[in-house]
């Protein structure tokens, strides 16, 4: 597939088969998501890959839909604000960081062949605790991953119109 189709076919999927995901897939998805660029090269995130089926019960009161800990696996994508770039006005880029990051990881499950759903509306607090977060590390977003059992029609997209100005 090239680059332009696994980012129009990516979808957010909410339906896992049972079926483990191969350590040379996450692998690949790891290192892509490892190679994502960041403000100034300074890296500041961390993955957290979730396989313990205690653990993935326990993140369900974090964000509590049922298809969520379906998947064979977690992954949690946190930044690390204390050593992220900071630009002129203050503005911390941890965060943008961790989402560049993200969708490097998206995009190279969807191209291994796995589904992602890209999840931000936990509790933090309760994410924090589950995965025994230090201080100074934010959860950002988790997915579950595996192979899709259902694959959801596309959405729609604003046109280019709708969304470019040229100046």
């Amino acid at each position: 597939m090239n680059i332009y189709n696994i980012m129009k076919d990516r979808r957010s999927v909410r339906s896992y088969k049972k079926e483990s995901v191969p350590e040379e897939k996450l692998g690949l998805i790891l290192e892509a998501a490892r190679n994502a660029p960041s403000a100034a090269n300074r890296q500041p995130v961390c993955f957290f890959v979730i396989r313990d089926e205690n653990v993935k019960k326990q993140l369900k009161e974090a964000y509590n839909e049922e298809w969520f800990s379906t998947a064979p696996v977690i992954i949690g994508v946190c930044s690390i604000p204390e050593v992220a770039w900071k630009r002129g006005d203050g503005k911390n880029y941890a965060d943008i960081d961790a989402a560049i990051a993200m969708d490097h990881l998206i995009l190279a499950a969807t191209e291994e062949g796995l589904a992602t759903c890209w999840v931000a509306a936990f509790k933090v607090s309760v994410v924090k605790s589950v995965l025994h977060l230090p201080p100074g590390i934010e959860p950002v977003a988790l997915t579950p991953l595996g192979y899709p059992e259902i694959m959801p029609d596309p959405t729609h997209r604003k046109s280019l119109k709708e969304l470019v100005k040229y100046i």
